[in-house]
């Protein structure tokens, strides 16, 4: 098995400061992430519920807005296509998208739907409750047929495409049906962070990233051991005729499925975790970078699992940059110099 400690750190930074150069055109559902932050002290006399004291609160790109930031904090380009209401919090998430040096011209705004809003209260860096406020009914026929045609114009001037499918009602298959044509006639990678209940969309992809949940649905294989998990990768990738499939394990790491190799188990490199919020994004938007940047699969999945490592140790939906990424390897592979 090929572990992150048999590479070679000249190699990965190589592929890490390549990340510069590696456009990505992100296509999916687009949510504003809010967080109150406060503390808990007593249980209300109301019902068996704690009573939070807000401290504070704030906002940062969710969903497939944060796959485009941390693929923007580690230094690659990218643009996002997706949909927004017409309202205020429509209005901040293109603020902080700007302000993040995010593209985008790709984002329409439909005043029949509201943009999708998480709040989660947080209180000594634990969740308390998650509220969510979403239209989830498919998009209108004119405004998929805006965004394939967005699709269709921008697909060349871009090295990969990412699709985060979170069942909001952008992702449908004539979309993804789509991009998977153009991306083949164009050269051009594309990955996939999927929806259990959509594996017909994605046949044909580069690749997918589902979580251990995700992959047994998908499979409609339950993953109870080594056996079940390798029965479900090999089914994924022959039903969707893709080139791997990555399946984020949690506390168990990764594993790695290639067409004619045999699966490679990955070890969480996480150190404290303290919130999972977005750890998927992270992991598909720095495998999509390290692919772009001519990075072996496994050699992605490692780059990847170290940037979860990263950001599950960090509170709320966060980024990781591209010296935090490099750090780590540094540390993993005990090396003492850039040489």
């Amino acid at each position: 098995m090929e572990t992150i400690q048999s590479m070679r750190y000249p190699r990965l930074k190589d592929v890490v400061s390549s990340f510069g150069r590696v456009r990505v055109l992100v296509i999916g559902d687009l949510i504003l992430d809010e967080f109150i932050w406060g503390q808990v002290s007593r249980i209300s006399p109301e019902a068996p519920i704690p009573v939070v004291w807000v401290k504070s609160e704030s906002f940062v790109p969710g969903g497939s807005c944060n796959v485009a930031n941390n693929i923007r904090s580690l230094g690659g380009q990218t643009d996002v296509i997706g949909v927004i209401g017409n309202e205020g919090r429509g209005r901040m998430l293109l603020e902080l998208l700007q302000k993040n040096g995010v593209g985008i011209s790709g984002i329409i705004k439909d005043a029949s739907r509201p943009t999708t809003l998480k709040t989660r209260v947080v209180a000594h860096h634990q969740q308390v409750v998650r509220i969510d406020r979403e239209e989830v009914a498919p998009l209108s026929k004119d405004i998929q047929r805006r965004i394939i045609a967005d699709v269709r114009r921008r697909i060349k001037n871009f090295d990969a495409v990412c699709v985060e499918d979170y069942g909001k009602g952008v992702i449908t298959p004539e979309l993804v049906q789509e991009i998977v044509k153009l991306s083949r006639r164009y050269g051009k990678i594309i990955t996939v962070d999927p929806k259990e209940s959509h594996l017909s969309y994605y046949r044909g992809v580069s690749c997918i990233t589902p979580n251990h949940h995700e992959a047994s649905t998908l499979a409609k294989i339950a993953i109870r051991d080594d056996a079940s998990l390798a029965r479900a990768g090999q089914k994924l990738l022959r039903v969707l005729a893709c080139e791997n499939v990555l399946i984020t394990r949690g506390e168990n790491g990764m594993c790695l499925f290639q067409k004619g190799l045999k699966p490679v188990k990955i070890p969480t490199l996480a150190q404290d975790v303290f919130d999972v919020s977005g750890a998927g994004d992270t992991v598909i938007g720095t495998y999509t970078l390290a692919l772009g940047s001519k990075a072996a699969p496994i050699e992605a999945a490692h780059l990847a699992n170290c940037a979860a490592g990263i950001v599950v140790g960090k509170v709320g939906t966060a980024t990781v940059t591209q010296n935090e990424l490099l750090a780590r390897v540094r540390q993993l592979l005990s090396v003492t110099s850039e040489s």
